[in-house]
């Protein structure tokens, strides 16, 4: 029997939302949801293969024994020397729970964040819409295209579009009055005379902290957009820490967990040189790969919990599938013990 279920995509921090279908209990497809506020019908690339994870899951894995091991292997260690890390690819809850386990025992926690901060007052969407004057660092078109659908918006609305890319051959660059391959810095000193309170700054990277504290010091809105779907939700809970401070901490961990991400693709490091691995998962990676002991986990499919969007939005979403696996916050009640 068809059935269709309703979800949130975790393939950035837009928010959109998405419609899983499901024959026998199975699901076998996506398709936008048309009623969702934020993406009204539309759904990118990776919004419509963000099930992909749950199709190519851990299976005939031994999960009491998996738990087991990763149990004995931090009893075995030294507090000082376990560090644990997660990214915003874990919902609020599970952020709760991973800072709680990482606070219980000692642990190090590492969480990162785009190299972006949170911002308490940041643009909505429909403030991009209508802004007089968008300013676009990164190629938010492709990359983001559900808020540079905002900016198409906004454009047709006659703003004057400003954008910033690495890419010569950004998409951004095709809807833009004025183009730019400089710095962040520089590009913002270069229109800071064009910014107003008519205009909004759309932004998914920075070249360096000090980015963050100009962008913030502008008279006008700002919008960061997350790569991963629950970034600005964890950073109201755990603070981010700096690729640098990072790197320090895995230079002194013996034994890292690693919390639903992929560190490995992540970092420029050599993670080898750490002497245990430890990651929950919901599919294969590279950090799974060379990781001493996986433990596979639900994914958002299969679990409630909710997300907080770039706007600062929290939306709920519900188990649109069963598991045998357990959530995080489960098998963290499991190694508490």
């Amino acid at each position: 029997m068809f059935e269709i279920k309703h979800t949130l995509c975790p393939s950035c921090s837009v928010g959109c939302g998405i419609n899983v279908i499901l024959d026998n209990e199975e699901i076998v497809g996506t398709f936008p949801y048309k009623r969702h506020p934020v993406n009204a019908g539309k759904n990118c690339l990776n919004g419509r293969n963000s099930i992909d994870c749950y199709k190519n899951k851990f299976e005939a894995v031994d999960l009491n024994k998996a738990i087991a091991d990763a149990s004995n292997e931090i009893k075995s260690n030294n507090a000082s020397d376990i560090s644990v890390i997660c990214s915003g690819n874990v919902c609020v809850e599970e952020v709760e729970a991973i800072k709680d386990f990482a606070e219980f025992n000692g642990f190090n926690l590492g969480f990162y964040a785009d190299g972006l901060k949170n911002f308490d007052d940041v643009a909505s969407y429909d403030d991009v819409a209508h802004a007089g004057k968008v300013f676009v660092i990164g190629d938010l078109l492709y990359e983001n295209p559900l808020v540079g659908r905002r900016i198409v918006h906004a454009k047709q609305n006659d703003a004057k579009i400003y954008a910033l890319s690495k890419n010569e051959s950004a998409v951004t660059f095709n809807i833009a009055d004025e183009t730019s391959n400089s710095s962040v810095q520089e590009f913002i000193d270069n229109f800071m005379g064009e910014i107003d309170d008519s205009s909004v700054v759309v932004f998914n990277y920075v070249d360096e902290k000090d980015d963050l504290d100009k962008l913030e010091s502008l008279n006008c809105k700002i919008l960061p957009v997350f790569s991963k779907p629950n970034t600005k939700g964890a950073l109201n809970i755990i603070d981010s820490k700096s690729n640098d401070e990072l790197i320090e901490m895995f230079d002194n961990t013996k034994l890292l967990v690693v919390f639903n991400d992929d560190v490995v693709d992540e970092f420029d490091y050599d993670f080898t040189k750490i002497s245990k691995i430890i990651s929950l998962a919901c599919c294969e990676n590279d950090t799974t790969k060379i990781s001493d002991i996986v433990i596979p986990i639900k994914s958002w499919l299969e679990q409630d919990g909710s997300f907080v969007n770039a706007m600062g939005e929290t939306q709920s979403f519900s188990s649109v599938v069963e598991s045998d696996n357990l959530s995080i916050a489960e098998i963290i009640e499991e190694l508490n013990k």
